[in-house]
């Protein structure tokens, strides 16, 4: 993986691992309720699901990858658009809502199987994977070894999020549940995902 490619990929993903979906919320509320450490462990449920979603991923479109530069620009253009829509979401987002997760409670086991099925029957995670990842795949290289790379760091920077999640349910809940900087929050997520999706519309293989 190019230089360029990894600065485009790192501040993007980080984006998405960092965006206040169901998993990152529940990691919070799990951190206020039981403390940091039951709650990062619990988020390894979440990685395993997002290890086999990337690991399908990378099996499946490798072969796309390789045969067609056609479908592959597609998917391109397909995926930076994606980002855009993403970038809307964030943006227009209403901060007055209230997406707390509520949970009873459970053991470490039980908190890591709802990360693990939260995570895997969440579409916008599986959109990422078949829309986000291969934006950053050079398909004249070996697409098998950049959906390792491209995989293994989106996984370290999950983990990252999923401390970093934790840590708000500890000391910054009510930071984050004010309106004004929640929307701070989310625009600044939406402004690098933005920035991201036109660098690749615009970046040449």
């Amino acid at each position: 993986m190019d230089l360029i490619t990894l600065l485009l990929f790192i501040p993007a993903c980080f984006a998405l691992n960092m965006s206040p979906g169901p998993n990152n919320l529940l990691a919070m509320s799990n951190a206020k309720r039981y403390g940091f450490r039951t709650a990062f462990f619990a988020g390894l449920g979440r990685l395993t699901a997002f290890t086999g979603m990337i690991i399908l991923t990378a099996t499946g479109l490798a072969v796309i990858l390789h045969t067609s530069e056609a479908v592959f620009m597609v998917i391109k253009i397909g995926g930076a658009g994606y980002l855009f829509w993403l970038a809307y979401k964030l943006w227009t987002a209403d901060p007055c809502e209230d997406e707390t997760v509520r949970s009873d409670d459970k053991s470490l086991l039980s908190l890591a199987r709802q990360e693990f099925f939260l995570a895997a029957g969440n579409p916008k995670a599986i959109l990422i994977f078949t829309a986000f990842l291969p934006q950053f795949v050079n398909p004249g290289g070996q697409t098998n070894l950049q959906f390792f790379e491209l995989g293994l760091a989106f996984i370290l920077l999950e983990g990252i999020a999923i401390a970093a999640y934790a840590l708000f349910g500890l000391y910054l809940r009510q930071w984050f549940s004010q309106p004004h900087t929640r929307q701070l929050f989310n625009r600044s997520c939406a402004a690098l995902l933005a920035t991201a999706g036109a660098g690749l519309l615009l970046a040449r293989r």
